[in-house]
Parts: structure tokens; C-alpha cells; sequence
């Protein structure tokens, strides 16, 4: 989920001064576990992308969703998503499936409270022959003891947006 060094206690200092300095809390070993399991599954899921995984993914999703996005001239915009919506969405873009699609992410989540996390995610996407960087953020909620995704936040799909 995150590179990091560590020096085989777990600890990783640098990585923890930032979560100090950005939320004033430090995740603990179980914290990030539990989310870097809740994106192994997504991850498994979306590599699939048959249409039982995609309504499993949207299981994964505190509805209504907030996506956040902005278009190739800057101009950020930001819609909310029933569990139909995202479904039909999510089936639209990954529909062709994605076996051709190669995905390097390190995550790296921050822990406003122990039940709010904002993730933060970059990596490169390859497809066909074209490489892309991607960075995105996701909020994730834990309610009645998991984890769901409520906000997606990420560039340049507004173009995707207005064309579709």
C-alpha cells in the first residue's frame, strides 16, 4: 500500500511526523491493515470487472457518493452518485473488462479519526501501449464496523464526463 522503509518494528518515523503534522494523529499497525485489506479487495474486484463484481464493489460504497473531478480547462466540478449511477458508471468504463491494464499504486492513508480516513493514491496506469500518471484521493467512512468509500476525488474526468 505505501513504500516506506521500515526498521522492522513497524515504526516508520518520517511517514509518522508527517500524520503527526497533518492530522495530529499517529494510525496504528492495525488501523493501516484494515484499510490496506478493505483496498485489496476493491483491487481484486476491479481487476475482474464482471458485472457481480462491480455491483460488489458498489457494496463497498456509502451512498449517496461524492465525485469529485475537474476537466482539461481547470474548471472543477463535483456530482453525487446514487448506488445505480455508480454502478452504471463503473460498468461503462470498465465494462471491456481491464486484463489489459497494468495499475502501480502506493496509498497512503491519513487518519482524521478512527473512523474517518482520507486516502491519498498515486501510480501509473498502463494500457495499450500508454502509460499514465494517476493521483486521486478517497474519503472512506467505517460504519457498523467496515469501511466504505464516500467521496472519490480525482483530475481530468471531466472531459470523460461531458463527452459520455
Amino acid at each position: 500500500m505505501e513504500a516506506s522503509r521500515q526498521d522492522g518494528t513497524g515504526a516508520e518515523p518520517e511517514r509518522d511526523e508527517v500524520h503527526r503534522a497533518v492530522t495530529g494523529t499517529v494510525p496504528g499497525a492495525a488501523e493501516r491493515a484494515e484499510i490496506e485489506e478493505w483496498f485489496a479487495r476493491y483491487d481484486r474486484l476491479s481487476a475482474r470487472s464482471a458485472p457481480e463484481d462491480i455491483e460488489a464493489m458498489a457494496d463497498m460504497a456509502m451512498f449517496p457518493m461524492n465525485l469529485v473531478t475537474d476537466d482539461s480547462a481547470g474548471q472543477g466540478s463535483a456530482e453525487v452518485s446514487d448506488r445505480e449511477g455508480y454502478v452504471r458508471s463503473m460498468s461503462e468504463v470498465m465494462g471491456g473488462g481491464t486484463e489489459h491494464l497494468e495499475m502501480e499504486q502506493v496509498r497512503t492513508p491519513f487518519f482524521l479519526t478512527p473512523s474517518l480516513a482520507v486516502v491519498f493514491t498515486r501510480g501509473t496506469m498502463n494500457a495499450g501501449g500508454h502509460r499514465r500518471d494517476i493521483r486521486y484521493a478517497d474519503i472512506l467512512v467505517k460504519r457498523d464496523g467496515a469501511w466504505r468509500f464516500q467521496t472519490m476525488v480525482q483530475g481530468g474526468w471531466g472531459d470523460a464526463a461531458a463527452a459520455g
